[in-house]
């Protein structure tokens, strides 16, 4: 038998050689808008939540400077998908985004366009954690602003009210406390970071600190709440345009073990196609790493092939890390459910993917492309 010399993708996160040192890009953080430690619960938005079951969507980098006709189909499938629903347990209460809202900077006049505009029809309400192009600053912009000036007006102010950039847009400001915050809810503490301008991500101090905190305060809900952790920059990746951010894994390593607690899940963006990785640690507990920054934005980034010399899987960080499935193709989105079982909480979580028809046809077009669930 002839021995085929196609390329194969990789199966587990690569490292891009010969990156940049793009630390000098980082920006301050604004005020919070919101109290120590920054929770947010979510009665306070959606004043009747079931306590045995949450059905939420997620997704990242949905906006789009070019071509916005993939972040509408998306979005318009999202809306069918909740609007199809005939059972309200499983219809979705509302909408995670997991950063990258606007391109290619973080400026007031790209929200109309990039997000009021092509999320107008989604009926449930909207959090988000910034990315790095929302929290970009244009140099050579008509307004001087600084760093996600617009993205807390959107996204974190003391009380829901018209933001005066929106075109006047029904949608209201959302009230979080702050750019990192976590949203408490009756099945989970939804921890959401802020990883800064660079490329591969950079924590301030006080983050840190922070984040190490809220990983054991939530670890002494368990069992009764689960550990959701999101943060925009993917710790791993085997795509070819970031691929892994070293710094991301070390940090949430070390974070994760002077806490002494792990995240469940932990879910990202930043790189444009749908990837899930298992990460087996020593001790032998597995936690999914789950990257959904396909939401919209026309470019998709493919999986890197083994034949491909700029990258390597090589490296001691990312030992016990495989890539379970991936979609590099398609736009999509998530689903996830959180159901209390007489055992504990399940979790389950869906993709779907979309037609690139580039125009949004009648009935549900989103595909099921892969799915998975633990229990915690």
């Amino acid at each position: 038998m002839m021995k085929s010399y196609w390329p194969q993708k990789h199966t587990t996160p690569v490292l891009k050689k010969n990156q940049p040192d793009d630390s000098y890009k980082f920006q301050p953080l604004p005020a919070p808008s919101g109290e120590y430690p920054y929770h947010l619960p979510l009665e306070n938005v959606l004043p009747e939540v079931d306590s045995d079951k949450l059905v939420f969507h997620m997704l990242g980098d949905t906006g789009s400077v070019h071509n916005p006709e993939f972040q509408k189909l998306v979005v318009a499938e999202m809306v069918k998908q909740y609007e199809a629903q005939d059972d309200t347990e499983d219809k979705p209460r509302f909408l995670y985004h997991l950063g990258d809202i606007v391109y290619n900077f973080g400026e007031a006049s790209q929200y109309s366009r990039q997000f009021f505009e092509p999320f107008q029809k989604y009926p449930g309400p909207i959090f988000a954690i910034p990315g790095n192009h929302d929290s970009d600053v244009n140099p050579y912009g008509n307004v001087r602003y600084k760093s996600l000036e617009p993205f807390s007006a959107v996204f974190c102010t003391p009380k829901s009210q018209t933001v005066s950039f929106s075109n006047n847009a029904a949608r209201k400001s959302m009230v979080q406390p702050n750019v990192y915050w976590t949203l408490e809810t009756p099945l989970a503490n939804i921890i959401g970071m802020y990883g800064n301008v660079t490329k591969f991500g950079l924590i301030t101090p006080e983050q840190r600190a922070w984040l190490i905190e809220e990983l054991k305060t939530a670890g002494k809900q368990r069992p009764e709440k689960a550990v959701i952790l999101c943060v925009h920059h993917a710790p791993y990746s085997a795509d070819v345009n970031h691929g892994s951010s070293l710094y991301m894994i070390d940090f949430l390593d070390k974070a994760f073990a002077e806490a002494g607690v792990r995240p469940d899940l932990v879910f990202s963006g930043h790189v444009h196609n749908y990837q899930r990785f298992n990460k087996k640690y020593p001790d032998g507990k597995n936690v999914p790493f789950v990257v959904a920054g396909g939401g919209g934005y026309d470019e998709l980034h493919p999986v890197a092939t083994n034949y491909d010399t700029r990258f390597t899987s090589e490296h001691k960080l990312f030992a016990g890390v495989t890539l379970e499935n991936h979609c590099d193709t398609k736009h999509g989105f998530l689903k996830v459910s959180i159901e209390r079982k007489t055992k504990g909480l399940e979790i389950r979580v869906n993709f779907y993917t979309l037609p690139h028809e580039k125009r949004s046809r009648p009935g549900i077009n989103a595909d099921l492309a892969d799915h998975f669930s633990l229990m915690v």
